[in-house]
Parts: structure tokens; C-alpha cells; sequence
């Protein structure tokens, strides 16, 4: 069964979307952070996926105080991303109540931090996040396309014992149009070990009962709930949660 993480992306405390990562076509939404982490909890939900756009954008931590908030008033294993760029910036976050960190700008620009990140806390609260657009990485909020291909970036990784990866296609991402199975199904061919995190498109309950169709073992999800899309009590109801 697929794992379900609903998302919460954050710009100066609010809940915000973008499209395809530009900051130009932000959207904020007047649901306070908190109430929809109460919210996914209520509904049975055990894990958030938290974006600090704000983070992103400026290359540090920014919105601890949104995830000490949410770690404080629900029970949610949060997996937090975004600004994280030095051990200082990945110890506050850990210390705010994240059990998960996505990793993505590091792990392209500095491996060796990423590996020490690794070993200090472990493959299994370190998420590689690889986010592609045309099959290459892009680091520093989606701004910067590098040079590095998807799967050989992924190669690496697997070989220094990376096991979860959460995937963007931003083409796809804040579009509602679908998500990107192709690209999953290659990364699963792939790795088939590989706890693989789906993010970016999902527009319908339909949506993701076929990426859990196709065996991909998580997926996040976030716009398509504030757009009215995507019922967080039905959905849940439809995977017995």
C-alpha cells in the first residue's frame, strides 16, 4: 500500500503553492499551518512533508518556528526541507521536531557534508531529494539547473547507502495535470529498493491510486487538497487509514 504524505510549503508562515518552483506564481491560501497538520492527523494520516520555501529561497533555515509549532501540537513524523545547508542548519531542524530531513542542494554541491549527514544520522532520517527537471538536478529552490543526470546522481547515492529518495518533476509540480509515472517506473526499474517518494502533479484520488497501481511506495501531495481536488477524509477512507 502506498504510503500517503500530505504537504505543507510554506512562505513567511503561510501555506502557500507555487507552479513548476516559481516563486512569481505564488498563491497563498488563508489555512493556517497548524489546523491542516491537525487536520491530516485527525484523518488518521501519520507523516507531513513540510517545504520551507522561504528556506529555499535564501539558502537557510527560515520557518522553524511552523515546524516547532506542528511538531509540538500533533503526533505527525515530519519530514522537513528546504534552506538546510550546513550541520548548524540540520541539527535546528532535528531539534524543532523533524524526524526526517530531504536533502537536495547539499548532496549535489557538497557530498561530502551529505555523507557525513548520512552517517551522523542516519540513512533512515536523511531523504535524498532529487528534483528534475528534463532529466537533470535542480538545486537552490528549482533556480539553478545543474549539470548532474537523474539516474547516475542516483547511482551514487544508492552506493553510499541512500534508501529514500523523494522525487519532484517540476514540470509537473503545482500543475494538476498528473504525475509523472514514466519517470517513477524508470527510477523503480532502476532501484527497486529504493523507498521512492512521488511529488509533483497529483491532481485526483485517481492519481494516486495508480501510482499505488504501479508498486511506488510513497507520495506527496498538497495542492491538490487546498484546491478542493483531493477530499483528505475520503482519500484516507479509500486506503483503509
Amino acid at each position: 500500500m502506498i504510503e500517503l504524505i500530505p504537504a505543507i510549503d510554506i512562505i513567511e508562515g503561510k501555506c502557500v503553492r507555487l507552479q513548476k518552483g516559481d516563486y512569481q506564481t505564488r498563491k497563498t491560501y488563508d489555512f493556517s499551518p497548524v489546523d491542516v497538520a491537525k487536520e491530516v492527523e485527525q484523518y488518521g494520516y501519520k507523516r507531513l512533508h513540510i517545504v520551507d520555501l522561504d528556506g529555499a529561497k535564501s539558502k537557510q533555515v527560515v520557518n522553524l518556528a511552523v515546524l516547532e509549532a506542528i511538531a509540538s501540537q500533533t503526533g505527525l513524523s515530519i519530514d522537513f526541507g528546504g534552506g538546510i545547508k550546513t550541520s548548524a542548519d540540520l541539527q535546528r531542524v532535528m531539534d524543532c521536531g523533524a524526524s526526517y530531513a530531504t536533502i537536495g542542494s547539499v548532496a549535489v554541491s557538497e557530498p561530502d557534508m551529505f555523507e557525513q549527514w548520512l552517517k551522523t544520522y542516519g540513512s533512515d532520517r536523511i531523504i535524498l531529494g532529487a528534483d528534475v527537471n528534463n532529466g537533470f538536478i535542480c538545486i537552490n529552490g528549482w533556480k539553478e539547473r545543474s549539470q548532474v543526470q537523474l539516474i547516475p546522481f542516483l547511482e551514487e547515492y544508492y552506493k553510499k547507502g541512500v534508501r529514500t529518495v523523494l522525487c519532484t518533476d517540476i514540470s509537473k509540480d503545482g500543475m494538476l495535470q498528473g504525475t509523472s509515472n514514466e519517470l517513477y517506473n524508470s527510477i523503480m526499474t532502476h532501484f527497486p529498493d529504493f523507498h521512492l517518494i512521488a511529488s509533483g502533479g497529483v491532481s485526483s484520488i485517481e492519481d494516486i491510486k495508480l501510482l499505488n497501481e504501479l508498486g511506488i511506495p510513497a507520495v506527496v501531495f498538497g495542492k491538490a487538497v487546498y484546491e478542493g481536488r483531493i477530499d483528505l477524509k475520503l482519500l484516507a477512507m479509500e486506503f483503509g487509514l
